[in-house]
């Protein structure tokens, strides 16, 4: 029997999609799932693809099914579980065989793992695979941490299986060990950011405006035609126009309002405070996420303090005009915080991250692919060094025409009573970037009186710590 090119191991609902992809652009695969039954009703279920699957029973006759040296995809729950799964294949591996963990994984763990291998006669690659279920099946953006050489042995199955955007394949390798799941964790953390400002925008067109889940939804498709076309906002419109089959009322109305998260997002604030880069935005989509998962506290607070009236005014006659620009001003900001906190990743880790090359392979295939990915792309291929997007020439003029509807928008939803903690940060953080003298001297003189932290002088004397005297 002919080898195959790659295996696959896990036949849940992403694994069994992504080794369909693999087989269906015409590489050979062999999988491989704990529950053996399972394995069997996932190739009854391939149809003609079946011919191109090897399943198996045994991780034994698993490995001997892939042609050495072996690349094999760990599509399991992220954690203790994927270090069990590498133990067990283990023992049948041979000398430059790949173990790719596809996975949310934190990218210390990778970083562990590429460590605790180092010693042995393997390798590791940590690949983040973004796009759901339906870019598993037809193609993700994907995003490779690993060895050079290990890349060259999968890069053609994996740029087989990419999304394309102009025919250009969604993947590439990235640098080393955790190099791939870190930038998959800062677009998931851009992707939390993104969906709670349309959520916040949402908030306003229902709350403050009065408007019904189908008007809503006609807005946001009006609006994936222009300046913010992407896969967020089309789906939203999606969303808003979809009835429940029980009740016949729009599917969101049915829909209780706290919001689940599985970490990536966290891990990306966590980051981004670690290495001192402000991810505003961010931190505020992940804050409110939790938030929103104290349901029964929320109603017990609105007893106490009332429901406003949360009347949404603005002044002028030009209100969806100024909440679109007031997005797309908020998005540019998430998307800058995320390049920022893997700019300053590249330099901590070693990685020479490539930010052009990021933003090109988030062009299709993944949850946050949007139009302006593209002007990203050119942005950073003509300013590499680029200190932060917004003060790229293309970028800082989207935001000098945007800047004031946010302005606005935020002014007014806060008035009103209408919580926007993404919109409000993004808002605080090109306000706070682009103030040339800040408050914190005020800050600094606070740390020297009670703690003897010392300060720098604008006039540059060295002069270190204030007159306190005996009060400090």
């Amino acid at each position: 029997m002919q080898q195959a090119e790659i295996g696959l191991i896990g036949l849940g609902v992403m694994g069994s999609n992504l080794a369909l992809n693999i087989a269906e652009k015409g590489n050979r695969i062999a999988v491989f799932n704990r529950t053996t039954a399972r394995t069997d009703e996932f190739l009854g279920e391939a149809g003609p693809l079946a011919d191109r699957i090897i399943g198996c029973h045994t991780i034994e006759e698993f490995v001997a099914a892939i042609r050495p040296p072996r690349p094999i995809i760990i599509m399991i729950k992220a954690g203790e579980a994927v270090d069990q799964q590498i133990d067990a294949l283990m023992p049948y591996l041979s000398k430059n065989d790949i173990m790719i963990d596809a996975g949310n994984a934190n990218f210390r763990d990778t970083v562990a793992r590429f460590a605790r291998l180092d010693t042995t006669d393997f390798t590791f690659i940590g690949m983040g695979v973004s796009g759901g279920e339906e870019g598993a099946r037809h193609g993700p953006s994907i995003m490779v941490g690993g060895r050079e050489e290990s890349w060259k042995r999968v890069e053609p199955v994996l740029t087989s299986i990419a999304a394309k955007y102009d025919n250009d394949p969604c993947v590439a390798w990235l640098g080393t060990d955790g190099a791939g799941h870190f930038v998959k964790t800062i677009h998931n953390g851009i992707e939390y950011a993104d969906m709670q400002m349309i959520a916040e925008i949402y908030g306003i067109l229902r709350d403050g405006l009065g408007k019904k889940a189908g008007e809503i939804g006609n807005t946001f498709g009006a609006w994936n035609k222009g300046r913010l076309n992407s896969y967020l906002i089309e789906i939203t419109e999606k969303v808003l126009a979809a009835a429940d089959p029980e009740s016949g009322a729009p599917i969101v109305d049915v829909i209780l309002d706290k919001a689940g998260q599985k970490g990536t997002g966290k891990w990306s604030v966590i980051e981004a405070q670690q290495m001192g880069i402000p991810a505003t935005a961010i931190e505020a989509a992940v804050a409110a996420r939790s938030l929103s998962s104290v349901k029964e506290e929320r109603e017990a607070a609105q007893k106490i303090f009332g429901n406003p009236a949360r009347v949404f005014k603005l002044e002028g006659g030009a209100i969806e005009t100024d909440l679109e620009l007031a997005l797309f001003a908020a998005k540019i900001a998430a998307y800058a915080q995320g390049f920022a906190v893997m700019a300053a990743a590249s330099k901590e880790f070693n990685w020479s991250l490539p930010m052009p090359t990021i933003a090109r392979i988030w062009r299709a295939g993944c949850i946050i692919r949007s139009q302006f990915l593209d002007e990203i792309t050119q942005a950073f291929t003509a300013n590499p060094d680029a200190a932060n997007l917004i003060v790229t020439p293309a970028f800082s003029a989207m935001v000098k025409q945007s800047l004031p509807s946010l302005r606005r928008v935020v002014a007014a939803a806060v008035t009103a009573g209408l919580p926007v903690p993404a919109l409000a940060s993004a808002l605080t953080y090109f306000d706070a970037y682009a103030q040339a003298r800040g408050t914190a001297n005020l800050i600094q003189a606070q740390r020297d009186f009670f703690g003897a932290h010392g300060f720098d002088r604008i006039d540059g004397k060295p002069l270190h710590h204030g007159p306190w005297g005996s009060g400090a």
